[in-house]
């Protein structure tokens, strides 16, 4: 039955990243289009910019290094920040190193007992949106690969900030929402 449904759904949804990607009109631009224009207004995002791999891979690097510091971080410094009812100290270093690093690749791989080692904070905003952002890098990859095998003729790959924007907006949230 999975497989079944897997397979019917895959031209409907493969038609509908594509039209995602490719900047076409879809059905849920009327519904997150909005957030998609500000995102870019705000973080300054030139969507019509497109890059080669050198800076695609420099974005892309940029931005999983800033998840992992971030990630890092708010765990080593859990016991100051919000959502601790349980007043959980900070994480040490190499045990937060370890997630950040897990959670930055999306392979999750949790060497803790969740509630007794993190706060709901670190919960939340760290581990949930990094798992988010993770799998939408993923996607910004298998992107600028196809798009490098498919346009021989062009040394441009897309522009990263707009897939990860449009792959979290249109694919993920929706997607995690509905299942």
């Amino acid at each position: 039955v999975f497989f079944s449904v897997l397979t019917g759904l895959t031209p409907i949804l493969g038609n509908f990243m594509y039209k995602v990607f490719t900047g076409q009109k879809h059905f849920m631009l009327p519904v997150l289009g909005w957030l998609e224009k500000l995102t870019y207004r705000f973080s300054g995002i030139n969507t019509l910019k497109e890059s080669d791999w050198k800076s695609y891979t420099f974005s892309l690097l940029l931005f999983n290094f800033s998840g992992f510091v971030f990630l890092f971080l708010i765990q080593l410094f859990q016991s100051y920040l919000p959502l601790n009812p349980a007043n959980l100290p900070g994480v040490s270093w190499h045990s937060a190193f370890n997630t950040a690093v897990s959670f930055m690749t999306n392979t999750n791989w949790q060497g803790y007992a969740g509630e007794t080692t993190l706060s709901y904070f670190v919960q939340m905003i760290g581990l949930t949106v990094q798992n988010f952002v993770s799998a939408s890098t993923g996607l910004a990859v298998i992107l600028a690969l196809i798009r490098g095998l498919s346009n021989k003729s062009s040394e441009k790959l897309g522009n990263f900030w707009v897939d990860l924007t449009r792959s979290t907006l249109y694919v993920l949230l929706p997607l995690s929402i509905l299942l």
